[in-house]
């Protein structure tokens, strides 16, 4: 499996990574639902099996649980990914999650406990908000950088003004944004920067939350679980659902000439971009990690990429 290097780190990363925000389960706010912690760990053990080399998950993902499941299923893995997490969303006894970058030391402290390890390959701050307090939580993660407790430090969903901000303070390895077929905003200013200045990406949502996987339909919409966000986001009613999943059902006829999903065509879409270091694609299941995994060599074509560029300019 090929690999490309993370921005200035030293850490060369396949082209796609596990994704650990489904795996935190259900009951909170931003959850897909629940989720069995055992199916849990064999997606992981499925996407190591397969050679992918990195985890992406956060301290908020399940409050907590989803790094707790990472650390159980990495104490049985025969392979020792890179692991990624992130700071910055905390929670309170109600379970009520909210932006705090006042924090990062003592999330750092409680990942690593979770995690079970004594550093974090990359730590991320997971939004910049609020945004005045943007330079202090950054020169904390500097800090937590020199003392080992982090190997890189990155953020997520910055703007460029916003990474000009940190890189003024310290180094930023990496940025993660959301970018898809259907959210395309950061490919006009946020990954021509990053490419410019060697600050490596790491897409979130390649497949926008399930909906270019060609496997969602209205009725699985209708039938989503009530504490599975999905149903209440926005690119999940209508108009924009049938405008999405029109989308999937385009690009799955691109996917049947190779015999791959309409899924791996999102996916290598979002690679297709010189910025883009490599893209999380999340995971449920061995089954789920089975079917995405020609993602990680299937790549588009100038041709095919012009065709489905001409597609969204009419109709997304």
């Amino acid at each position: 499996m090929e690999k490309k290097r993370l921005g200035n780190s030293d850490m060369e990363l396949t082209p796609i990574g596990f994704g650990a925000w489904a795996i935190g389960g259900g009951d909170w706010a931003f959850s897909w639902g629940p989720q069995d912690d055992n199916d849990s760990i064999a997606a992981i053990h499925k996407a190591l099996d397969l050679g992918i080399n990195w985890i992406d998950t956060a301290a908020v993902y399940g409050l907590g649980h989803s790094e707790e499941v990472v650390a159980r299923a990495l104490k049985t893995a025969g392979q020792k990914p890179h692991v990624f997490t992130k700071c910055g969303l905390v929670w309170n006894e109600k379970r009520e999650v909210g932006n705090d970058l006042k924090q990062v030391r003592r999330e750092c402290e409680d990942s690593l406990r979770r995690l079970g390890v004594e550093t974090i390959d990359l730590y991320q701050m997971h939004w910049p908000k609020p945004d005045e307090d943007i330079e202090e939580a950054w020169g904390v993660m500097a800090e937590l950088k020199q003392e080992g407790k982090a190997r890189w430090i990155g953020v997520s969903n910055f703007s460029v003004s916003q990474m000009e901000r940190a890189m003024k303070i310290a180094p930023v390895t990496s940025n993660q944004p959301p970018f898809s077929m259907i959210n395309r905003v950061v490919a006009d200013q946020v990954l021509p920067f990053c490419e410019k200045n060697g600050i490596g990406t790491i897409s979130y949502a390649p497949m926008h939350s399930g909906l270019l996987t060609g496997a969602m339909t209205k009725e699985r919409v209708a039938n989503l679980p009530e504490d599975d966000f999905r149903k209440r986001a926005k690119n999940y009613q209508e108009p924009l659902l049938s405008r999405n999943l029109a989308v999937a059902e385009f690009i799955g006829k691109i996917g049947a000439r190779h015999g791959v999903s309409a899924g791996v065509v999102a996916i290598a879409w979002v690679l297709h971009h010189s910025a883009v270091t490599g893209a999380i694609v999340g995971g449920r299941s061995a089954k789920q990690v089975e079917g995405v995994i020609r993602a990680a060599s299937f790549r588009l074509s100038e041709e095919e990429f012009a065709e489905i560029g001409a597609y969204l300019k009419e109709h997304v």
